[in-house]
């Protein structure tokens, strides 16, 4: 197995890979044009990792399976060593978050099958197969199935799977979400030591992932992607030296100089969600897909957590760093910015300078007895939550107050894939049960307005909808 040349930031060689002009769209089921990649333009070198960091909808996956030949870009080239790309690239090889492990094969087996789809010869896999599991830390787990390996063996397993077909470059994509904080925190501390020990055998990393503190810690650059459709907003160069320390105060400017381009985005939110509250239109179809737009998803969030960061921000003045408030309550950065998204989409918080100040509408309402936050909650969720508004509009508009989630699912699709949809609809009957807004009958599968006969326990009045 050859050595890696992994060196750190600031020693890069020749352009492996260099995606130009890259765009990419699909088409919905009824025949829209739904653009996911608009002009993304960079290269990837000998001896950097790079990061790809973007929220939902900036396309990240999308383009990594791009660079990879996976799927072939609407316009735009991407060249593997000089040459375009007609398949898939030679030069890489990817790591996934869902493992994608077959069941019935033994570690050993799972490894040498990359070998086989390359055409190793078959006496070469073992040896090979056997120095990366090795290499990765499972050595004397050859012979076990995936059932008997927790999670960070199995992604252990997908390393040493990718690695033994020794690549130019590594593609990873969210390979440490599936596993819990310990877990990824290790796997992520054995992968600097054995880039920068150079005895990975690869030339450069290209890294997908949500997640800021990750990006910063590992990556020598940062691209970090808009969405809906996904653009390089900015680039960062991280010079700091490995391992990195999450305390060195270095460490805390970069991740709040990402924290400001990324919230940057809540400000034309909230300006874009202001103005769709003001607007009166005519409830229709055309007017619930209007309302629904896929650049402003609904956070997952409870309005009792969105409640306790408010309550939390009042206590502390008003306003404070985001950074500070993820280090001072011992939170993962990543996990305020659902929180953040929800908060600044119902107007009971600003952001600006990666820093998170609470409005009069936030202060009321992290006040508030249980009754009155409904009812506070429920103003600012039918005014102000694109989704919710369209669901309120569109029930009203019915003879009945009623309709099949089949018709909410059918629209959502046009700008989310099946399964985002119906994780969207999700969240949306949960603010809307908890506001009191309309209620789920899931025998029927349907929305419906408070007072409908039939849905037991639904007889509060719905908030007006502006």
């Amino acid at each position: 197995m050859s050595t890696g040349t992994g060196t750190g930031a600031g020693t890069v060689g020749p352009v492996i890979v260099d995606a130009e002009s890259i765009t990419k769209t699909f088409t919905t089921p009824d025949g829209r044009a739904l653009p996911v990649l608009d002009g993304i333009s960079f290269t990837l070198r000998e001896g950097e990792i790079v990061a790809l960091l973007g929220k939902s909808g900036s396309g990240k996956s999308t383009l990594l399976r791009c660079i990879a030949g996976l799927i072939a870009p609407s316009s735009g080239t991407v060249s593997y060593r000089g040459a375009p790309l007609n398949g898939a690239n030679p030069g890489v090889a990817m790591v996934f978050q869902s493992f994608a492990l077959l069941p019935w094969l033994t570690v050993q087996q799972n490894v040498e099958l990359a070998m086989q789809a390359r055409d190793v010869p078959e006496e070469q896999r073992a040896e090979r197969a056997l120095r990366a599991i090795d290499l990765i830390g499972l050595d004397g787990f050859e012979s076990a199935y995936p059932k008997e390996l927790s999670g960070g063996m199995r992604q252990r397993v997908g390393f040493a799977r990718a690695l033994v077909v020794e690549p130019d470059a590594l593609l990873m994509d969210e390979p440490f979400s599936a596993l819990d904080v310990l877990t990824a925190a290790n796997l992520r501390g054995e992968l600097t030591r054995l880039w920068e020990g150079r005895e990975f055998p690869v030339k450069s990393v290209l890294i997908v992932t949500h997640n800021i503190e990750e990006a910063v810690q590992l990556a020598d650059r940062i691209l970090v992607l808009s969405s809906n459709p996904g653009r390089i907003r900015a680039e960062l160069e991280v010079r700091l030296p490995r391992p990195r320390d999450r305390r060195d105060p270095q460490f805390d400017a970069l991740v709040d100089a990402v924290y400001g381009i990324l919230t940057g985005r809540e400000e034309r939110a909230h300006a874009a969600v202001a103005e769709l509250a003001e607007a009166e239109a005519a409830v229709s179809a055309s007017a619930v897909r209007a309302a629904t737009p896929a650049d402003l998803p609904l956070p997952e969030v409870s309005a009792g957590g969105l409640s306790g960061l408010l309550e939390i921000l009042a206590a502390r003045g008003g306003e404070d760093g985001l950074a500070e408030l993820a280090e001072d309550f011992n939170f993962e950065i990543d996990d305020l910015l659902p929180l953040v998204d929800a908060a600044v989409m119902l107007g009971m918080a600003r952001v600006a300078d990666a820093r998170i100040s609470i409005t009069d509408e936030g202060r009321a309402f992290a006040v508030a007895d249980i009754d009155t936050g409904k009812e506070l909650f429920a103003q600012a969720a039918a005014q102000r939550a694109p989704l919710i508004r369209a669901i309120v509009k569109a029930l009203r508009t019915t003879t009945d107050g009623s309709l099949r989630e089949g018709f909410f699912l059918d629209v959502l699709r046009r700008g989310f894939s099946a399964d985002e949809a119906r994780h969207q609809l999700g969240i949306a009957i949960d603010w809307g049960r908890y506001a009191e807004l309309f209620e789920y009958d899931a025998e029927r599968g349907e929305l419906v307005l408070p007072g409908v006969p039939g849905v037991p326990g639904v007889t509060a009045e719905a908030a007006p909808v502006a």
